[in-house]
């Protein structure tokens, strides 16, 4: 057998020595036998790539031919513990062992493999033996363990404590166990199969009233080197002797009970005291043997506190005075006892309680039943005679019933009283109370539960009517835009509320028809795109109705307002071509000063607010030292005067965009020609006779229109006076007035629904401006010249 112990350089070249040496003895001795069985020694926990040993020299292979026989391992531990070098033919480890996990519990502990070369086909096979190293502590199962011992146990009794677990083998298992130092106890160990079991011994008389607990420290030691160890805390508990007798507080006990005493009731406690402590101290309590089996079913006695309550029904007609005899016992061993006795007495009193018993009882009642109708029929009953057999009946005053006597002696009718309503009390607890007149007087309670059933009394009802809808324009066709909810206060089928839109009411207002609504969820989708442009605000109804018998219906007012979106692009108009393009030619007489007005670029933009608010810019000039462009007039103005080596002819780019989310934009293209003076005026003329010429159908038109502007104005100028004298000041102060800008002019949408007001404000073009009938004053809206026809056609769709 090989085998080696740990460690690196110098203990690995010995290692090889000893192998050498060892090779050549198994020659000498065995000679051609050499692939007879070899085994090496090692320990576990040796590193991963251990020189274990020069295996192929050991078998007497010729090492050379290891790599081209395939000299390898074909077999053995399903880890992979060792791997072969076949360029020299070394057994090293290639992964960590630990002897505890491949062979637990086992004194002996080894790895066979099964080695293979070709050419020829040779098998050979080896065996590696793990031995121990001390690389496991002790371990209890348990930190603490406690015991009771009597005060009177003899000397030299033992008691077994837990064993502790050492995973290594032999040496490295453990060796001996020690108690720390102290006057009561020793301690002993046993070997039982091949393990020592330790023991506590009693070395001294234990006395509880000298030391009632000890503390001992027991420590576990195996035989390693150096040596490991565990430690056990053990907790001992001197436990009392039963010397004692138990003493009761009166030799007889006495009480007085009426009869019927409720069940459960304490008659009375009775006491024993026992000097001992624990278990010898601890008094139980029993009835004496000569107790009758009878008084078993009426008293009960409570073991542990005395207490001897009422079990069953006392009767004075029955037995009058009841004798019981009780036992204290103590739990020591023997068990010592004392006796007594109590002695029960029965006070006669009106001992029968009223009996109600219910007939009939129609425990579902619809809440539309009239008032009188009989719900249940009641015999109420006393088995006692005279005073004490007469009853008086009554139910609480606060509930839609009452209690009416019959025309049969002790019989009585539930009936209603006045209208029943479930959704304010769906049922009724009814309790029904029966006294007689005795003395003491007795009690019986009856209660009688009646559901209301529910009738269809009540619509459907919309949390908020108006309700009001705000919708971006441009929205998707078929997409939901709005849902309406309704409660009803009833149940089941009753309460079941479909939505329907009011058609038949908005006839007068088609675009109701592109709305359609779920008429379970009323989840509103729009069938079409709105347009701010065209609608800004339409109305419309929906009904909401149950499925009750008859079904209850309410509807609700939905205000929609159209949100503007920047849908429009900047129109230009001016300059225009004569084929309608956005480019224009303006001559300017060479002898202008700076800051001279070459031309105004005018566009508008049919959105509103900061949609339809128009910037413009140069996006592309010939000479930026000539000319300049106001962002927000659009007028272009010379910077400086002309001089000889300026151009006669400059292009002008510009660019015109609105304010939107999302910007859209046009652009116009100005060509300015610098002519001498003589020149542009006659041009001038000639000019202004065509335009003049083309101009007279617009002026005739602008005339008639702002002549209409003014006079509506000044009829919003009266009607605002007068609402202003109606309505307060804080009222007329959420008007806006328009703020007039060169080219653009601000104006204002305004929504009103019952008393609010919504306004949006925003620039346009006053140009071509028109006040719309029926709406506010203060509302203008710009006539798109690109689409109108298109828009005027959709319109009519609506």
């Amino acid at each position: 057998m090989f085998s080696f112990g740990m460690g690196d350089g110098g203990q690995r070249r010995k290692w090889e020595c000893c192998c050498m040496a060892l090779r050549f003895s198994l020659l000498l001795c065995f000679g051609k036998e050499i692939s007879a069985q070899i085994r090496y020694t090692i320990p576990e926990e040796v590193k991963e790539g251990f020189l274990v040993g020069y295996v192929a020299k050991d078998l007497g292979l010729d090492i050379s031919t290891l790599v081209e026989r395939r000299f390898r391992i074909v077999s053995g531990s399903k880890d992979a513990f060792f791997q072969v070098n076949q360029n020299n033919g070394a057994l090293y480890i290639n992964k960590k062992i630990d002897r505890e996990e491949i062979c637990d519990g086992s004194n002996s502990c080894s790895v066979n493999l099964k080695l293979v070369v070709e050419n020829p086909l040779e098998v050979k096979h080896i065996g590696v033996d793990i031995t121990d190293v001390n690389d496991n502590a002790p371990v209890f199962s348990e930190l603490e363990q406690h015991f009771e011992i009597g005060e009177h146990t003899p000397t030299g009794t033992r008691f077994q404590i837990q064993a502790a677990r050492d995973a290594d083998t032999r040496i490295n298992s453990i060796r001996s166990y020690n108690v720390n130092q102290n006057d009561y106890f020793g301690i002993e160990t046993k070997d039982r199969d091949e393990e020592k079991i330790p023991f506590l011994v009693l070395k001294k008389p234990l006395d509880r009233e000298s030391t009632a607990k000890h503390r001992l420290l027991i420590t576990a030691v195996d035989g390693g080197n150096p040596p490991r160890s565990a430690a056990l805390n053990i907790t001992i508990i001197v436990l009392d002797s039963n010397d004692n007798r138990p003493v009761f507080g009166q030799d007889t006990y006495c009480v007085t009970l009426q009869e019927n005493t409720p069940v459960g009731t304490v008659a009375i406690t009775i006491n024993a005291t026992d000097m001992d402590e624990g278990a010898n101290g601890f008094v139980e309590y029993t009835f004496g043997r000569n107790v009758k089996r009878k008084l078993y079913d009426i008293f009960k006695l409570d073991s542990k506190t005395g207490e001897i309550s009422i079990k069953g029904l006392l009767d004075f007609e029955d037995t009058e005075v009841y004798r019981l005899d009780v036992q204290a016992t103590d739990k020591g061993q023997p068990p010592l006892a004392a006796d007594s006795v109590v002695i029960i007495k029965i006070q006669d009193i009106n001992d029968n309680s009223p009996e109600i018993e219910v007939t009939s009882l129609s425990s579902v009642v619809p809440e539309d039943s009239k008032q009188g109708t009989v719900i249940s029929l009641i015999s109420i009953t006393d088995k006692d005679s005279g005073i004490n057999g007469k009853i008086l009946a009554n139910i609480p005053d606060n509930i839609p019933f009452e209690l009416k006597p019959s025309f049969q002696e002790n019989m009585y009718s539930l009936v209603t009283k006045e209208r029943l309503d479930r959704e304010l009390e769906s049922y009724y607890d009814i309790r029904i109370t029966a006294t007689d007149l005795g003395t003491p007087q007795l009690y019986a309670f009856k209660t009688l539960t009646v559901q209301i059933s529910d009738v269809n009394d009540n619509t459907p009802r919309f949390t908020q009517n108006p309700l009001e809808l705000y919708l971006a324009e441009n929205n998707a066709a078929g997409a939901s835009i709005f849902s309406v909810s309704a409660t009803d206060e009833d149940q089941n089928e009753n309460a079941i509320v479909t939505y329907h839109i009011m058609r038949e009411i908005v006839q007068a207002n088609n675009v109701a028809s592109f709305l359609n609504i779920n008429s379970e969820t009323g989840v509103i989708h729009a069938l079409k795109s709105f347009d701010f442009e065209i609608i800004k605000t339409f109305q419309f109804h929906v009904l909401a109705t149950d499925s009750g018998t008859p079904p209850l219906s309410s509807n609700v007012t939905v205000n929609v307002f159209i949100l503007d979106q920047n849908d429009n692009v900047p129109v230009i108009l001016y300059p225009v071509s004569s084929n309608g393009s956005a480019e224009g030619v303006e001559e300017i007489p060479r002898n202008v000063n700076a800051g001279h007005l070459v031309t105004k670029v005018r566009a508008y933009d049919a959105d509103i607010g900061y949609n339809g608010w128009l910037l413009f810019s140069l996006q592309e000039v010939s000479d930026h030292s000539l000319f300049g462009l106001d962002r927000y007039t659009g007028q272009i103005r010379t910077l400086r005067s002309f001089t000889e080596t300026d151009e006669i002819q400059h292009k002008l780019v510009i660019l015109i965009k609105d304010n939107g989310n999302v910007s859209l934009s046009a652009i116009v293209t100005v060509i300015i020609k610098v002519v001498e003076p003589k020149e542009a005026f006659a041009a001038s003329d000639v000019k202004n006779a065509v335009k003049d010429e083309d101009d007279t159908d617009a002026t005739f038109y602008l005339i008639i229109t702002l002549g209409s502007v003014s006079v509506l104005f000044v009829m919003s100028i009266i009607v605002l006076i007068a609402m202003q004298c109606s309505k307060s000041t804080d009222d007329s102060s959420k008007y806006l007035q328009d703020a007039n800008y060169d080219g653009t002019l601000c104006h204002s949408i305004q929504y009103r629904s019952g008393d609010k007001r919504y306004m949006l404000v925003g620039p346009r073009m006053s140009i071509g401006s028109t006040i719309v009938p029926g709406s506010n004053g203060n509302t203008l809206v710009v006539p798109d010249r690109r689409n109108t026809a298109s828009k005027e056609s959709t319109l009519k769709g609506f």
